[in-house]
């Protein structure tokens, strides 16, 4: 059993930052904090949204460690990409997360979407980090209602362009 007490040691982590930023190491921390306040708040819905999920740090230990944490009753997470083949190689952890608790996730897939189009962005009832630039790595953190409502909104319309994808496990012969 693990001490999850803050102590002088280990300070409690701060609130999400908002504003401006850029950087891979910056968005890949980001993403990291995002999970573990998710899973210390208890954030009800996360939507994961990127082409490809390659710069995300879905596999690392500590993402899946925060998501195990997140996962309970009445929680949803979706995703939504061009394609799930390079999140399936680079992210085994994550994959293997998937199907352990695949009552809790829903993907789709946008094949028709150019990398450009597709939003590169996490989005939570509370915080949003949306990049907008991928190559330079120049996203905005916000708190903003606003701003949450308007990404929502951009989701929504692309998750229903898209079709059911990166199933929990493969039925066949």
């Amino acid at each position: 059993m693990t001490d999850t007490a803050p102590t002088a040691d280990m300070p409690e982590p701060g609130p999400l930052p908002e504003g401006r930023l850029s950087g891979r190491q910056a968005f890949a921390d980001l993403v990291r904090q995002a999970f573990e306040t998710a899973a210390r708040e208890g954030w009800p819905r996360i939507v994961l949204c990127d082409a490809d999920f390659a710069d995300w740090p879905l596999g690392d230990r500590d993402v899946v460690a925060s998501l195990n944490a997140w996962s309970t009753r009445g929680r949803s997470l979706q995703l939504l990409a061009r394609e799930y083949g390079v999140l399936r190689q680079l992210h085994p952890r994550f994959v293997q997360w998937r199907v352990t608790w695949s009552h809790l996730v829903e993907a789709q897939a946008c094949p028709a979407a150019t990398v450009e189009e597709l939003p590169s962005l996490l989005w939570s009832p509370v915080w949003t980090l949306q990049r907008l630039d991928t190559v330079r790595c120049t996203m905005v953190a916000s708190r903003s209602a606003e701003r949450r409502v308007a990404l929502q909104e951009q989701l929504q319309q692309w998750w229903l362009k898209g079709t059911p994808a990166f199933p929990a496990s493969t039925l066949g012969l």
